[in-house]
């Protein structure tokens, strides 16, 4: 299989890694919603949290398989709302401490179809 798209393949590694290293879960910070999209098309048992600023992405996430949506506000710097994820989540009970997770963005955010990073995290 081949991709076009880095935010295609940023999406399928985000998978395969996640998969590998047992993985708590797998984060997408995204506007369009199109990289957890992506993600769901293939069936893994590796929950896929899409946290969006849009309320109409988040609707239209509720219908992929395997992906939970939630809002969150993203309009602040990468760094921090990397930090703000995974608090979000612990927060949820979803990860606690020593689990790991993968999370993907792009940078610059808030750039539609601009996923570009894979971070491999353990939660602290």
């Amino acid at each position: 299989m081949t991709f076009s798209r880095i935010d295609q393949s940023i999406a399928m590694g985000a998978i395969f890694t996640a998969y590998h290293l047992g993985c708590k879960a797998i984060v997408a910070l995204t506007d369009s919603g199109s990289t957890p999209l992506w993600m769901s098309r293939h069936r893994i048992h590796i929950p896929i949290y899409a946290l969006t600023p849009k309320l109409v992405t988040q609707r239209r996430m509720a219908l992929y398989r395997n992906v939970r949506p939630l809002l969150m506000d993203q309009s602040i710097e990468r760094d921090m709302a990397l930090v703000e994820a995974e608090a979000y989540l612990k927060e949820r009970g979803i990860v606690s401490s020593g689990d790991i997770y993968a999370i993907t963005c792009g940078e610059p955010m808030g750039a539609p179809g601009g996923t570009n990073m894979l971070k491999i995290c353990r939660v602290s």
